[in-house]
């Protein structure tokens, strides 16, 4: 407020706060104190958040801060107003249950109840200003430009502060500090196992782990944790942390939701529980910023395929702006682990690309050597052509280097060039030591007077191996981009896509798409989308060189872990399509990994990979994951309101669309299950000889 909004005189402030009406003013920074006393302002307060909970709501006071906005605005009288909002819930929420309409009522009542005018004095009682919007050791750009941004100056900010190029710097999100978590997860080490659930499903990249040895433990602040590192696979006198960031944390509680282990004589208490933040936050800051300073593990040393030692990676995606409990950021930033510092990402529009590289910050990040994903977004018709032409560019500047290369001949060290062309980058050993003969390359290149070595610095850098990722959803992928990204995978480049499945146009408010399954409400389909559908992953497989992975993360996490691995190491185009609970699906997020679980064991989502490679092998390429459906497709559809909406509705057709998809789930199981368990040896030679036929007998 003290910042960028100029109240008028006799304006009202209206304040959510945990802080009691008799405490709330002196929370207040001097200068706002200084502001509301000089403009006469009337101040009311709430705690919004408490009231949220008492009424069911959870952490939802969107209602709660509406009813107050009314109550003290004079926009309308205040028993019109509060009338009024009770209809508007009514029909906004009515067909998603009575039960919903209900806490909706309650809050409202109850906003109204806890809702308390606060004197305002005639003095500042404060004894503190309001903190820098960004820390003081931000870099410049940050400080100059991004800063203004995040407090609202946009309009500030002149014109020759903007970047000449259009490109920003990565990693701007880790300044915002948006402090939005009530509670953090608080670790035990006493429990612990090590098993790295918890970094893996995190959407915001707010906990990490990190190995390292135990001497640095000496300059550790008191309440820091670790713990010696369990395991064959890693070296004596090594301990590991899992460290939260209280600041960037959202209190999505995922991380406590997948944590496998209970105290057996509580099994209320876990290896990770949720803790309120007050007491937390400027010991947990303190332990955060230790953390950060620690420094990396080897990624040559780290065993990939576990979910362990994947976890030890640094993310080069974190603290997006995304939902609270998002299903889609952990892909992404699983993929920045294993991939981000050789990433080159183009990204659909869509909720990637907004919570991706929407301004003032971006949560793509670059690691301590400077390398991180090379990121840029396009339009949903055209990205898979858009990260199609990034593959070719790459590659022809490959070409173009290794001409250079053999052009300066008896100029360059040969074994060094020999080294470089014959490079084996098939894992991160291989590209660690490509990039130091790279470096090496560059060394000599400085010393040569000719214009070829000025031409081959310009494109040494595409010597070593780039990982390209088309990102984007289900609108983009399965609908308005599809006929670019089929011809991407005809076109047999050395590609990755990653599809977020939310199976509905989530960014633009929740219109069907042809990934929308059938009997689920959406905009364009409020009886219920009457179509089954549409099997991307199947369709892909015609292709013979293509790598296709059906994944869910929160239902097997090592099969998500290993489809990454296998798509990124798959010499041509890959297609990964992940399934990603979304609000729009009409269920709280922190039920998140429960409602992958369910679809997976409704048979709704198939859990598979089809490896090319393995056609070279004799093998079936094509691997089921997940089992024959376990429950009833009911009981996976009764558990969001997409679904369950439809019999307040159109009980008929919810029924009939149930029957349809019960059939289906199951005959989709046991097509996929034939296609696996055919024999992919190889046939005898058919005689294609006609009857009496004795040419070429004696």
């Amino acid at each position: 407020m003290t910042c960028w909004i100029r109240p008028a005189e006799g304006a009202v402030f209206l304040l959510n706060s945990p802080e009691p009406p008799d405490r709330v003013w002196d929370s207040l920074p001097r200068k706002l104190q200084q502001q509301m006393i000089d403009k006469k302002i009337r101040f009311h307060c709430i705690d919004a958040y408490r009231v949220a909970q008492d009424a069911g709501m959870g952490t939802r006071i969107n209602t709660i801060m509406q009813t107050c906005f009314f109550a003290i605005s004079d926009v309308l009288p205040r028993d019109t107003a509060i009338a009024a909002i009770k209809t508007a819930v009514e029909k906004t929420y009515g067909k998603k249950g009575a039960r919903i309409v209900e806490f909706n009522f309650r809050a409202i009542d109850m906003a109204l109840e806890n809702l308390h005018e606060v004197a305002v004095p005639d003095k500042v009682t404060s004894d503190f200003e309001r903190p820098a919007t960004v820390a003081e050791t931000a870099p410049e750009f940050v400080q100059r430009f991004t800063a203004k941004l995040i407090a609202g100056r946009g309009d500030e900010v002149p014109v020759s502060f903007m970047p000449n190029d259009g490109t920003f710097p990565l990693g701007t999100a880790a300044y915002e500090k948006r402090n939005l978590a009530l509670e953090i997860p608080v670790w035990e080490t006493d429990l612990c196992t090590q098993c790295g659930k918890c970094p893996l499903v995190c959407p915001h990249g707010v906990i990490r782990s990190k190995l390292f040895p135990e001497g640095y433990l000496k300059d550790a602040p008191p309440g820091f944790k670790s713990m010696p590192v369990k395991g064959r696979d890693y070296p004596e006198g090594y301990h590991i942390a899992y460290q939260v960031a209280p600041e960037d944390c959202t209190g999505c509680g995922l991380c406590v939701d997948i944590c496998p282990i209970r105290d057996k004589s509580n099994a209320s208490r876990k290896a990770l529980n949720m803790a309120p933040i007050d007491a937390l936050r400027e010991p947990e800051k303190a332990n955060w910023d230790f953390f950060l300073s620690l420094p990396e593990y080897d990624r040559r040393e780290v065993k990939l395929t576990t979910l362990k030692g994947s976890m030890l990676l640094q993310p080069l995606f974190e603290f997006s702006g995304a939902c609270v409990g998002c299903g889609e950021t952990p892909y992404i930033k699983l993929a920045s682990q294993l991939f981000g510092d050789r990433m080159v990402a183009a990204n659909a529009t869509g909720c990637s690309s907004i919570y991706g590289g929407n301004l003032p910050t971006t949560p793509w990040a670059a690691n301590a050597e400077g390398r991180g994903p090379a990121w840029s977004n396009s339009l949903f018709e055209d990205n898979a052509e858009f990260g199609y032409g990034m593959r070719v560019a790459i590659d022809q500047q490959r070409e173009h280097a290794l001409d250079l290369l053999h052009a300066l001949g008896d100029a360059l060290d040969t074994e060094l060039v020999a080294g470089i062309v014959n490079a084996d980058q098939s894992d991160e050993a291989g590209i660690h030591e490509q990039r130091e003969r790279v470096a090496r390359l560059r060394r000599q290149l400085d010393l040569l007077d000719d214009p070829r070595a000025r031409q081959l610095e310009r494109v040494a850098e595409n010597l070593v191996k780039k990982s390209v990722w088309i990102i984007g959803g289900d609108g983009w992928a399965y609908d308005i981009g599809y006929g670019g990204l089929d011809h991407v995978l005809a076109a047999g480049r050395d590609v990755n896509i990653l599809v977020l499945d939310t199976e509905v146009y989530s960014n633009t408010g929740g219109q069907t798409s042809k990934a929308t399954p059938r009997g689920a409400v959406a905009k364009f389909s409020a009886g219920g989308k009457p179509a089954v559908k549409k099997d991307l992953g199947l369709l892909a497989m015609a292709y013979d060189n293509v790598y296709v992975a059906h994944v869910a993360y929160g239902a097997k996490d090592v099969q998500t872990l290993r489809a990454f691995l296998e798509a990124e190491a798959h010499p041509g185009p890959s297609l990964i399509i992940a399934y990603s609970p979304c609000i729009a699906h009409g269920v709280d997020l922190s039920h998140n990994h429960r409602q992958q679980q369910l679809a997976v064991d409704s048979g709704h989502w198939h859990l598979f990979r089809y490896d090319p490679k393995k056609i070279e092998q004799g093998k079936n390429p094509l691997h089921l994951d997940s089992g024959e459906p376990s429950i009833p497709y009911r009981e996976y559809v009764e558990s969001e309101t997409r679904f369950s909406m439809l019999w307040r509705t159109h009980p008929e057709a919810a029924e009939a669309f149930l029957k349809q998809s019960q059939e289906e789930v199951l005959a989709r199981y046991h097509h996929y299950k034939q296609l696996a368990e055919i024999s992919w040896e190889e046939p005898e030679a058919p005689d294609f000889r006609q009857d009496g036929d004795t040419e070429g007998e004696e």
